[in-house]
């Protein structure tokens, strides 16, 4: 699969006019430009993995995986194409850092998986097989589920392919259920027509800190005639025209070829672009969002079922006939691997009650926040949840007992809502029947949430 998406860089390679990194000149030596990209930037591991406890074992994993780098939606590309049109239009510029366009041509296409994102995908799941060999048999594959969209499909093809190429091919899962996207899918965030947009929190954040990026360009190109909409395009350019230039030859720890249209902005104003990125999945999906944990109700209920080994109990899905089939929905598998976009993973989050954090003010960031979507959302981000059996001592007995571990892009989760300990080996570790007990919000359907769906306002 990796392969096929090589035509797709022959094809863009010679029109990204790709440039030299941009200098920066940061304030301290953390910055890192791809990082402050919030959901478009590159997946990084933000913790090294933590094996399991002495006395534990893992007995079962649940992956939920979202797509790996894309090129644009059709609507940011409308916002882009605006913002580099209205550059071009310009007869002169007055800084240098612009001259780049007087043979740029913009030929990024909507929607498709980039060549970084096959490799990302690729690597997590070889990752996959390397950390959790040990539960694989030929008659035990990583059961594999996808939702419709075509970077969605690849991503689980290509992760499927890493893992198989993990083993030497002696396992190679296959994509056993793709999911309608036009139906009630719970790994698509489609399926509530009440839920909130972001669009209000962004423009306000957006007002802000875009004026004085506007004013300084279009000093720089006269008659160009930008607005603020046109601004937060082209820095997300700079994170699309960035990967969709990484070629196959590339390493983790590589340095990214940056697109000229980086150089445009500063470390700060990087760090407010980010920041609008953070707004949007807050007030979307997220603990802003009105009706957003709903979304996530789904695919928690499946995650119990699974734990639990037990027929789903859902009734915010349509998925009644897939979810009842031992052939679409197993029970008996120890690796599950669900492939999804980043609102129903911010859903997912959500509805388990993982980075609980306070409103984000819409006029000025908090540097202290946990709430950062570089971090929790990347391209090619996981949550992986993990089922371990641990032989615990009491009373000069070993009893057996059963605990859950989260991690999201490999940070430990703390899981305080279930009593889990937060320093020492066992931190994040949480006992089995604590965790059921504290998805009480998904096991009640939402508490009611569900209906307000479909309300008439």
């Amino acid at each position: 699969m990796i392969q096929a998406l090589g035509a797709i860089w022959a094809a863009l390679s010679p029109l990204l006019n790709i440039a030299s990194p941009p200098s920066f000149s940061p304030a301290h030596d953390q910055f890192v430009l791809e990082k402050s990209w919030g959901v478009y930037s590159p997946f990084h591991a933000v913790e090294e993995y933590v094996p399991p406890p002495p006395g534990c074992k893992i007995s079962q994993v649940n992956i939920l995986h979202r797509h790996g780098a894309r090129l644009p939606t059709e609507t940011q590309s409308v916002d882009i194409i605006s913002g580099v049109t209205k550059l071009q239009s310009a007869e002169t510029y007055t800084d240098s850092r612009l001259d780049f366009l007087n043979d740029f041509e913009y030929s990024l296409d909507d929607n498709l998986l980039v060549p970084l994102g096959a490799i990302q995908s690729f690597r997590s799941g070889k990752t996959a097989f390397d950390r959790y060999s040990s539960l694989v048999s030929k008659e035990d594959l990583p059961f594999v589920r996808a939702s419709g969209m075509s970077r969605v499909v690849e991503t689980a093809k290509n992760w499927s392919a890493g893992f198989a190429a993990g083993s030497h091919h002696k396992y190679t899962p296959r994509l056993a259920v793709i999911l309608n996207e036009e139906g009630n899918d719970t790994l698509q965030d489609n399926n509530c027509p009440n839920a909130a947009s972001s669009h209000r929190e962004m423009a306000q954040w957006l007002d802000i800190y875009a004026q004085p990026i506007t004013a300084r360009l279009n000093s720089w190109a006269p008659g160009a005639d930008l607005a603020n909409e046109d601004i937060h395009g082209l820095m997300m350019l700079c994170a699309f025209h960035t990967v969709a230039s990484v070629t196959y030859d590339y390493e983790e720890g590589d340095p990214l070829p940056f697109s000229p249209f980086c150089s445009l902005f500063t470390e700060s104003e990087f760090k407010d672009f980010q920041y609008s990125s953070d707004i949007d999945k807050y007030y979307s999906t997220g603990y802003g969002g009105r009706l957003g944990r709903v979304q996530g109700v789904g695919y928690t209920n499946e995650l119990l079922a699974r734990l639990t080994r037990s027929p789903v109990k859902d009734h915010t899905s349509t998925n009644v006939t897939l979810n009842s089939d031992p052939a679409t929905f197993p029970l008996n598998r120890t690796i599950y691997v669900d492939f999804t976009h980043d609102s129903i993973l911010i859903a997912v989050y959500h509805a388990l009650g993982l980075f609980p954090t306070h409103k984000l003010d819409t006029t000025q960031p908090d540097p202290e926040r946990s709430w950062r979507t570089s971090d929790i959302m990347t391209f090619s981000s996981r949550m992986v949840v993990e089922k371990l059996s641990c032989d615990t001592s009491a009373r000069g007995r070993i009893k057996s007992q059963s605990y859950i571990r989260i991690m999201a892009n490999e940070m430990v989760q703390p899981l305080a809502f279930c009593g889990a300990k937060d320093k020492g080996p066992w931190r994040g570790m949480c006992k089995f029947e604590a965790f059921l007990k504290s998805q009480k919000y998904a096991r009640k359907n939402g508490k009611g949430d569900w209906e307000k769906c479909f309300l008439e306002e």
